[in-house]
């Protein structure tokens, strides 16, 4: 495709940081918008977050991490062995940061506005994947069956009213249901669910790999570069950073993008720039060929364990896990988690075929970062997308070729931006008519 005049003028060289499924649709999106695009992944393309995640399209998860009143279930959280809330104690000084942070997000006023922050990135989120697989020929990579939220017990239940009113006060359609509703939608749902919600909107991939791969093959046959290195420093040039350097060599460029997930906090510290970016680990096992699959994702309100259908097997995850990167992983607490939630489905016997861990980057007020680095001019953000890593990437993707274009983004980007107090204070002033 032959480059456009904007992208002649501002930039020709770019090199994106991270393939992921964010990396690869910014990566891509570029590509398309006419610049000389060089991917750099330090692994396989998908291979992190974005291959252990639920799958999930989450178009109805407008509500944050946090939300009121948390603060004084965390102890409990804590102690509970099958809980999915772990904080790893050796980590406790390093997040402690972050954590002071993020309490000061779950005021109401400030749950209020991140929400909607976050939906009005979730607006865009379907009709950009839409676009996107429409154009590379893959649309059923993704399919849209819908979620359930099943509860097992009425005090979890009303629990999750909060939850619930949040999401229509944002716009998301939501069907409150009994236990023989839900099963009209969901016959392998077992006799333990009571009540639940159906998310009719939400849609799912039908292999998160397979869709980063996807993209990052569409990529490459645009004339796209995929390149096997890690990154070590970045270069000063004339109009910020002038070259990517890595352990294979060196990249000049005219523009670099940060997408490399919970590894982008180390990248842009050496860029200047302190952004309180979390390693909040999540785990998964895979199930192969169960007696019973269900043909709808659910999502436990009772252990937060998510049970996808996954290409004949099904994939159970769950936890959030504060921990170093590279922290020795505990399978068999998640494995009791997973035991637990798994009497949701009937005749479903837990024989492990596989299992993973891997880091989300998660920010303490929900939202992604998106937008210009406020030191290097030439430097774009694309990183912080928490539990929605995959949801977010064909929007971010598109956000990110507006912005290398010099073009004004079709939405509103200023609550995702770098330079914010990522406590939900540069929110306040929607709300109030001033920033608090």
């Amino acid at each position: 495709m032959a480059a456009t005049s904007a992208a002649k003028e501002q930039a020709t060289r770019a090199v994106v940081v991270g393939a992921g499924i964010v990396g690869a649709c910014c990566a891509y999106a570029l590509r398309r918008a006419g610049f000389d695009v060089l991917l750099i992944e330090k692994d396989e393309p998908g291979r992190a977050a974005s291959y252990g995640n639920a799958g999930s399209i989450g178009l109805a998860s407008t509500p944050p991490l946090g939300m009121p009143g948390m603060l004084k279930g965390v102890p409990r959280m804590l102690l509970d062995p099958r809980h999915a809330l772990i904080i790893r104690w050796k980590h406790l000084p390093r997040v402690l940061p972050w954590f002071l942070k993020f309490a000061q997000t779950l005021k109401p006023e400030r749950v209020e506005a991140i929400s909607h922050a976050r939906a009005a990135l979730l607006a865009h989120a379907g009709e950009a994947y839409d676009d996107l697989l429409a154009e590379i020929g893959r649309p059923e990579l993704i399919y849209g069956n819908g979620l359930i939220a099943a509860f097992e017990t009425d005090e979890t239940f009303a629990k999750a009213r909060y939850g619930m009113e949040l999401r229509r006060r944002t716009g998301i359609a939501l069907r409150e249901m009994n236990a023989a509703e839900l099963k009209a939608i969901e016959p392998a749902l077992s006799d333990k669910v009571r009540k639940g919600i159906f998310f009719p909107d939400v849609r799912t991939t039908t292999n998160p790999l397979r869709l980063t791969e996807a993209i990052v093959a569409a990529f490459r046959a645009r004339g796209g570069e995929l390149a096997k290195e890690t990154v070590l420093a970045f270069e000063g040039g004339d109009a910020g950073i002038g070259a990517v350097v890595t352990d294979r060599g060196r990249h000049p460029c005219d523009l670099v993008v940060i997408a490399a997930g919970a590894w982008s906090r180390r990248l842009v510290r050496d860029l200047g720039d302190a952004i309180p970016l979390a390693a909040e680990r999540g785990y998964h096992i895979m199930i192969g060929e169960p007696q019973v699959l269900p043909k709808t994702p659910i999502v436990s309100g009772d252990r937060n364990v998510s049970i996808t259908p996954m290409e004949g097997d099904l994939r159970m995850s769950t936890m959030a896990e504060f921990a170093e990167i590279d922290a020795p992983p505990d399978h068999e607490r998640a494995l009791r988690i997973f035991e637990g939630a798994a009497d949701l489905i009937r005749d479903l016997e837990v024989k492990v075929a596989s299992r993973w861990v891997g880091s989300r980057p998660s920010t303490p007020d929900s939202l992604p970062v998106i937008g210009r680095s406020p030191r290097v001019p030439n430097v774009l953000y694309a990183f912080g997308h928490g539990h929605l890593g995959v949801t977010f990437g064909a929007i971010t993707g598109r956000l990110i070729a507006q912005l290398a274009r010099h073009d004004q983004p079709n939405i509103d980007i200023s609550p995702y931006r770098p330079d914010r107090d990522y406590a939900g204070g540069h929110l306040m002033h929607r709300l109030t008519g001033k920033a608090s």
